[in-house]
């Protein structure tokens, strides 16, 4: 078929969009701020005792962005910070927070008890999900996660003692799959933007 001047600018356009949308499926995917794990890194599962005294079976939860973090409800300083961070996500997500499991895991069995860990979340968001446990099941799942807790006891202060931890969040993909390390001090719109991103399927 002969083409004449006049067909030129179309076909022109014709192959400019052919090649910027060639383009656009060729680039890569949006990064992640945080610290991104190989994709293929399933967490075991691990049944622990809410704030309400229900039992929560981690497998149970899938299907949401989990965002995991272990604290203590004494804690003065990385805890509450982290559960103010996760107050802001969950304004920035809107909608999308109820696609999130906020969970906030004891490192200090002895004082956070349920009802401890229950008003004490309370105060940051109704949504936010606290675990306790027994002290080998603690255990199990602090070695699954690689978490660093020790103990400091203070002889001069009322609060007894201290407990030093990993102050590092973790990043659950909807299968349960370990996908992102988050500093604590991460601002809220770049932890909203990652869960995005895992919310997508990224």
């Amino acid at each position: 078929m002969l083409i004449t001047k006049k067909q030129y600018p179309g076909i022109l356009l014709l192959v400019f969009a052919a090649g910027f949308i060639f383009m656009a499926g060729c680039r890569s995917p949006e990064p992640f701020r945080g610290t991104e794990m190989p994709a293929d890194m399933p967490v075991l599962d691990f049944t622990l005792t809410d704030q309400f005294g229900e039992p929560f079976m981690l497998s149970e939860h899938r299907g949401k962005v989990s965002l995991i973090f272990f604290g203590y409800t004494f804690c003065p300083d990385v805890c509450p910070t982290t559960l103010a961070t996760w107050r802001r996500v969950e304004e920035v997500l809107g909608e999308d927070a109820k696609n999130v499991n906020f969970i906030y895991i004891t490192v200090d069995p002895q004082r956070d008890t349920q009802q401890k860990l229950k008003n004490h979340l309370s105060v940051f968001s109704d949504d936010f999900i606290g675990l306790t446990g027994s002290e080998e099941a603690l255990t199990a799942v602090y070695n699954e996660f690689g978490i660093y807790r020790e103990v400091q006891e203070l002889a001069d202060s009322g609060a007894g003692y201290l407990v030093n931890h990993t102050s590092r969040v973790f990043g659950l993909d909807r299968q349960g799959k370990w996908r992102l390390g988050i500093d604590f001090n991460a601002p809220a719109e770049d932890i909203a933007h990652d869960v995005r991103l895992l919310l997508a399927g990224n």
